[in-house]
């Protein structure tokens, strides 16, 4: 009797229209560029922040730190290494950062995740996972009443490394080395609005220096609830 492969999801009109029209979106503005790769909708701007927001939300990074935590449950204790925190979307720091992410992708504001800051000191890595949630998992209920599934996801490096700390998407055959104030884009989906497998990625491990970044999910319906 064959094997029956357990697929992540099913498609889904409301997240292929946003797919759709954040890619049109993006595609639009000239400061943003798609890598070459017919896998996965990933985009970058080179300059989203200024070295002065860097320098500040590294900071509260630092502050604010605790170890990385996982929804899905594993035996590997080195699958996520990295320290996180949540950073306060109504502070007068991030909250216009927050919003220019979201202007930027054209999504309101409310779909969007609060902002995680993440550190990754020297051997700290996240093993190669996907953002989007899967449907069999036990978390998928409790995910479906808080705005459903990931669309896109804005990751932006906060400092340059000295060595390591690429994102790496091996099925799509890309390589991302940090670059200070560079903002990563991608979108979790496939344009039929199922979710993209290709979209499997990696924090690979810093060999040296310290690697800082945020990362702002965005989910198919309001995140914030009220």
């Amino acid at each position: 009797m064959a094997t029956q492969v357990k697929k992540p999801g099913t498609p889904s009109a409301v997240r292929q229209a946003i797919g759709s029209a954040t890619a049109a979106t993006l595609e639009a503005n000239p400061a943003i560029k798609r890598l070459a790769t017919d896998a996965a909708q990933v985009y970058f701007h080179r300059d989203f922040l200024t070295n002065a927001e860097c320098a500040t939300l590294i900071a509260m990074i630092d502050e604010g730190r605790r170890p990385s935590t996982l929804l899905s449950r594993t035996e590997d204790r080195n699958f996520r290494t990295s320290d996180s925190c949540d950073m306060d979307r109504y502070s007068p720091i991030i909250q216009p950062i927050d919003e220019r992410v979201a202007a930027l992708l054209g999504i309101q504001p409310e779909h969007g995740e609060t902002m995680q800051g993440q550190r990754y000191a020297p051997g700290q890595q996240f093993r190669a996972h996907h953002d989007y949630f899967h449907e069999g998992e036990h978390y998928w209920p409790k995910m479906q009443q808080a705005g459903g599934q990931r669309t896109w996801t804005a990751m932006c490096y906060l400092n340059e490394v000295e060595e390591g700390g690429a994102t790496w998407f091996p099925q799509a055959g890309i390589r991302v080395p940090p670059r200070k104030r560079m903002l990563l884009i991608w979108n979790n989906m496939n344009p039929d609005g199922s979710p993209n497998e290709h979209t499997l990625h990696e924090g690979m491990a810093v060999v040296r220096g310290t690697k800082y970044i945020f990362t702002k999910w965005f989910r198919e319906q309001p995140w914030l609830q009220g």
